[in-house]
């Protein structure tokens, strides 16, 4: 589910780990009434302070995306999916309308656009974690 999250990024951890979770519910890797391991174990398995994970869990609480059961654990909450990928979707498609303007407005062409987000679509790397050698090579290509 949380496969990693970077320290070193300008993502706060406790935001990293909600839209971990919140990407984990929209592509249905979680689903309602799955039960997400403890504050204790994440935190564990993160390396990270277990306030951290608590604050992440409480947000997606708040959100009404989690529940709680005392003594149970935390569990994802009915019904949520489709609110996710909603959300999920809009707040990728804002930052792809944002970076694609600020390619734009850098002189960018659309092909060159293109060639980045199939190379990065095609890699298998964290949202949070390191740009591949691979794609930050693109940016020293001479322009046709």
């Amino acid at each position: 589910m949380l496969p990693s999250i970077d320290i070193h990024s300008s993502v706060a951890v406790y935001v990293q780990i909600e839209n971990h979770i919140q990407f984990a519910i929209a592509s249905g890797k979680l689903k309602a009434t799955d039960q997400l391991p403890s504050v204790r174990e994440l935190s564990e398995r993160l390396q990270v302070n277990p306030n951290t994970v608590a604050k992440a869990y409480r947000d997606l609480e708040v959100m009404g995306l989690l529940y709680t059961r005392r003594g149970m654990g935390v569990f994802i909450q009915k019904g949520v999916d489709a609110k996710c990928r909603e959300t999920c979707r809009r707040r990728i498609i804002m930052r792809l309308h944002e970076v694609t303007s600020e390619a734009r407005a850098s002189g960018m062409n659309k092909k060159e656009v293109v060639e980045i987000v199939e190379k990065s679509m095609a890699t298998d790397s964290s949202p949070y974690g390191e740009t591949p050698a691979s794609i930050l090579a693109l940016a020293k290509k001479k322009r046709k």
